[in-house]
């Protein structure tokens, strides 16, 4: 995603002060990439370099690669092809750059500098070295940062919602996934950090705050000795924000300390991302997640008796090695029985350096396909049925976008994270970045339909 702002009225924030290179940045990946992407953009524009969402006028274009999956590393290096046949010069951070390091400046001559996971905080360095003529390779073999409330940051969400990274980074092995390998061990803010965050967030106006980590469920193992997610939850609850959002929840982590504290923080949606891959014992164990295979209906079941309105997000990964039909009909009627609010499905993609590269009974793309549309074809009844049932009823929604055309307001209630569920269509009016009730009158599987009854905050 390129960043669209209006050079007729852009702000003075982002104007070039004196003769210093003007910069744009392309964004790939997840919300944590796009969090080094916020931070990078800061550190530029307080250095007093002009950053265009026009990659034509640019002097550099950073490009913040994703590396997670090969269609997202498909993705970056279309990307890189295309600015690189425009003669751009081409600064590569991110994933990829941390997988590929100096293979991608020997590929790529227009590559100017290849920036890790762990480095991004000295772009601004990076730029000064470039610009003397040196080809810069800025990248930890194990990176170790991570970003605070002092470090500079200008936001790309929309107005009202803020991505609040707690932890970076990966203590965990699954089979599968090329994370710890990128983004290294766990390492987690202090409550006191997140926080002050948090805080500077309220005054902003954002209306959202969603906390983000690779397990968050695990916050605080490395810093406190245990999770301390519970203890963060109550702290946060004390912020002026209407809505904090919980992203990767684990379900081991998911304690009765925990469950109780998204109880007793008003502030705390109901809303957990269970990113559970499967439901079958022994694709669990092969995957390196044997814990989760003995407590995924367990803990299921537990959240939706402690929490009856909760809403249940989750991935699965369809298609891994030595999956069977009886195992992927497993996951079939687990999908089934527990009804989930929404579902995410991929199908496994190979990645080298991982466990689940050299594993035998390798399955065809084509058999992998077929499940992810079997799997979504059961899933997409259920998410219409759990869409009609908040038909009559009054909602909070967030207002985020208006279709110039229409005049008609986009939003999202409580129960849809950005980018991955739906959408709430809106007519009436209301300001944008705001919480407005709303009746809702329609619904399909994805999206809800209604009229903002009054105004709102």
């Amino acid at each position: 995603m390129l960043f669209v702002f209006d050079n007729k009225q852009k702000p003075k924030f982002f104007q070039n002060m004196g003769e210093k290179p003007t910069i744009a940045i392309s964004h790939l990946g997840c919300e944590k990439n796009r969090i080094d992407t916020e931070h990078m953009l800061g550190l530029l524009v307080e250095a007093g370099y002009g950053v265009d969402a026009n990659e034509e006028l640019a002097d550099y274009v950073i490009v913040n690669t994703c590396s997670f999956i090969e269609a997202a590393r498909e993705e970056s290096v279309k990307t890189l092809v295309e600015l690189a046949e425009a003669n751009k010069k081409i600064v590569i951070t991110g994933c990829m750059a941390q997988h590929f390091q100096g293979q991608l400046l020997e590929e790529l001559p227009e590559a100017v500098a290849v920036v890790g996971t762990g480095d991004y905080h000295q772009i601004v360095n990076v730029i000064e070295r470039v610009e003397q003529g040196e080809r810069v390779k800025q990248v930890s073999a194990e990176p170790t940062y991570i970003a605070d409330e002092t470090t500079p940051r200008y936001r790309t969400t929309t107005e009202g919602v803020a991505y609040l990274r707690v932890a970076e980074g990966c203590d965990y092995r699954c089979a599968f996934c090329i994370i710890p390998h990128l983004r290294g061990n766990q390492r987690s803010r202090t409550i006191e950090s997140i926080v002050a965050e948090a805080e500077q967030l309220a005054n902003q106006g954002v209306q959202e705050i969603i906390l983000i980590s690779q397990i968050t469920t695990n916050y605080g193992l490395d810093i406190y000795g245990k999770p301390k997610l519970a203890e963060l939850l109550r702290a946060l609850g004390k912020v002026d924000v209407p809505w904090i959002r919980i992203h990767y929840a684990y379900p081991t982590g998911l304690t009765p300390d925990v469950i109780a504290a998204i109880q007793e923080t008003p502030n705390v949606l109901p809303y957990l991302d269970l990113p559970l891959q499967h439901s079958h014992p022994e694709v669990l164990r092969a995957m390196n997640r044997p814990w989760q295979g003995r407590v995924n209906d367990e803990i299921i079941d537990r959240l939706k008796t402690a929490i009856p309105g909760a809403v249940l997000r989750t991935t699965l990964i369809v298609g891994f090695p030595g999956e069977t039909e009886a195992h992927f009909e497993h996951l079939l009627e687990f999908v089934q029985r527990h009804k989930f609010d929404h579902v995410g499905v991929f199908t496994f993609s190979k990645e080298e350096g991982t466990p689940a590269y050299t594993l035998p009974n390798q399955l065809p793309q084509a058999v992998m396909d077929e499940r992810r549309d079997r799997l979504m074809a059961l899933q997409q009844p259920i998410s219409w049925q759990k869409n009609q049932q908040e038909v009559g009823k009054i909602v909070e929604v967030l207002i985020e976008q208006e279709n110039p055309e229409s005049g008609k307001l986009i939003g999202r209630s409580g129960r849809f994270s950005p980018e991955v569920d739906g959408q709430v269509y809106v007519g009436g009016k209301a300001k944008l970045g705001t919480i407005v009730p709303v009746k809702i009158h329609g619904a399909d599987e994805y999206d809800l339909f209604g009229e903002v009854v009054q105004s709102g905050r």
